[in-house]
């Protein structure tokens, strides 16, 4: 079998200005950042949204710890798109080193599915996460100094850490300023929850940008009141920082169809979908523009669809949900060793994790297309036992071979898309109001999303709620925090679970960004290495200078 490094150099990169120009897109409107990779100057750019754009969406079932691939029938369906003549572009997020290192390895695709230059899109690219991780630190740093140099506004309790993106466990929990009066607690988010990283990705223009950062909530002064950015003065400098982060990032697939990159927030502890200028910057110039949101559709899903959609004025058109026989044999109580065995009693068991989230996102007025990865694991009777559930269920189904074919292989999915695309005549529609408080959107969401009989919320949490209501900013959207492998809160209850509660047990304002977020058990904000990373397995070649062993 083929690495994906030796499939990328198969495949001829076209120079970046040519692919560019298949959008419409001059020249004089990149900034080059070598032959194959450039930004996109969004504020030349005077066109509207085409009226007759489809935006769709790519999401998935609860995945197992290595992901379904996603991005890579995202891929696939945007090149297929453009196989059967149709003008489309893929908009995605930028990979973190955090799993770039860790666990899941790279996240440019996969196989002839892929966008390129993959091992630059996954180490440093355009030096975006370095830019958002640099503007996050600079606030920390500059509030800091602040309380040091006089303290002139009263700062009693800072609530703004710092972040980094590497997966780094040891720094979760710190002491700063050890041994003086200004001893205190800190600690590190990795750089894709960091608020930074959220403003910059719902941002419509840099004026845009300079106001959610001046009202990011940085402390508490002694009476209890906020301490916003734009209370130190310092929202410009911020915004100086990010001044060509907040640019697109535009790059090409395997088969130089264009691919637009920018943002990269998590999906389990921040809103998980990539920047709204990339989204709409695609908008302007094909018909079908095919976005993915991250993990599970409880997860990237609800939070693209009641945040970004709701703040961008967004109306996708529909869904694609990406399944594994592997996933839903999981999500049939099978150990993960026993994955690969044919099993399809855990198959029936397990496919009801993915109803319940065809049954969520027709509460969005979303149609729904079942794309299955398919893999070379998966039997014949697997295969015919879930077409044959879609049948039943009347939804659309398609099997997908990207990885093996690249747009060959998902030219059935290209064309049911665009069949249901064209019969789907409504609107999106939010899943709660602005005005509704945040512990009903709370409730809202783990019941009809998650399927929870009830939501636990301590006194404390309670209280915190409260306080961000006080201040004003009860109407805000929520953006839960949760495990990704699991409907509920509990990482080990797989399929449907029933019969469980959810238990809230923190609540953060980001002011700035625009939401809530809402700590759903014990989430972790910065992840940690697993016993074999997969940073053992990245190399370079000394004489070529060739990036060896990112998947």
């Amino acid at each position: 079998m083929k690495s994906d490094f030796q499939i990328s150099n198969e495949c001829k990169k076209q120079d970046i200005k040519t692919v560019a120009n298949k959008l419409g897109i001059s020249e004089n409107d990149l900034i080059l950042y070598g032959n194959y990779k450039a930004k996109i100057q969004t504020k030349n750019i005077k066109k509207n949204i085409k009226e007759d754009a489809n935006l769709v969406l790519v999401t998935s079932i609860n995945p197992t710890s290595s992901g379904e691939g996603k991005s890579t029938v995202t891929i696939g369906l945007s090149d297929a798109l453009n196989k059967i003549g149709k003008k489309s572009c893929v908009a995605l997020r930028e990979p973190s080193l955090g799993p770039v290192l860790g666990r899941k390895g790279g996240a440019a695709g996969g196989g002839y599915a892929q966008v390129v230059p993959m091992e630059d899109i996954n180490l440093h690219f355009t030096g975006d996460m370095h830019a958002i991780t640099t503007a996050h630190n600079a606030i920390a740093v500059l509030v800091n100094n602040h309380v040091f140099q006089g303290n002139e506004l009263e700062i009693d309790k800072i609530i703004f850490n710092r972040v980094m993106d590497m997966n780094a466990r040891d720094l979760r929990h710190i002491k700063i300023n050890v041994g003086t009066e200004l001893e205190r607690e800190d600690g590190f988010d990795i750089t894709v929850a960091s608020e930074i990283m959220a403003i910059l990705c719902l941002s419509e223009n840099l004026g845009d940008l300079k106001e959610k950062l001046s009202n990011i909530l940085v402390a508490y002064n002694k009476k209890g009141d906020p301490i916003y950015l734009k209370d130190l003065k310092i929202e410009g400098v911020i915004t100086s920082l990010l001044k060509d982060t907040i640019k697109p990032n535009i790059v090409q697939t395997l088969e130089n169809n264009p691919a637009i990159i920018h943002g990269g927030p998590f999906a389990n502890i921040a809103h998980g979908c990539n920047s709204i200028l990339a989204t709409k910057t695609a908008l302007k110039y094909t018909d079908y523009v095919i976005t993915e949101a991250g993990f599970g559709a409880d997860l990237g899903a609800e939070k693209f669809l009641n945040i970004k959609c709701r703040k961008a004025g967004l109306n996708p058109k529909a869904a694609v949900v990406v399944a594994t026989i592997k996933a839903l044999k999981l999500h049939g109580d099978i150990e993960e060793k026993d994955l690969k065995e044919e099993n399809l009693e855990a198959l029936a068991k397990g496919v009801k994790n993915l109803e319940k989230h065809i049954e969520n996102l027709h509460k969005f007025n979303l149609p729904v297309i079942i794309a299955l990865n398919v893999f070379i694991t998966d039997t014949v009777k697997e295969l015919e036992f879930l077409e044959n559930w879609a049948k039943e269920k009347n939804v659309e189904f398609s099997r997908v071979e990207v990885w093996e074919k690249g747009s060959l292989g998902g030219i059935d999915l290209a064309e049911k898309v665009v069949r249901v695309v064209e019969n789907n005549g409504k609107k999106l529609k939010l899943l709660y109001k602005d005005e509704a408080s945040i512990i009903e959107k709370i409730e809202i969401i783990c019941r009809e999303i998650y399927g929870a009989d009830g939501v636990n919320i301590t006194d404390e949490v309670k209280e915190e709620i409260e306080k961000i209501e006080k201040l004003g900013f009860g109407n805000l959207p929520v953006c839960m925090a949760k495990t990704p492998l699991s409907l509920s809160d509990n990482s080990k209850l797989k399929g449907r679970p029933c019969g469980f509660n959810i238990t809230i047990s923190d609540v953060k304002l980001r002011s700035g960004a625009g939401f809530v977020v809402v700590y759903a058990n014990k989430v972790l904000t910065m992840p940690g290495l697993p016993k074999v990373p997969s940073a053992l397995n990245i190399d370079i070649d000394e004489e070529t200078e060739t990036i060896l062993g990112i998947f």
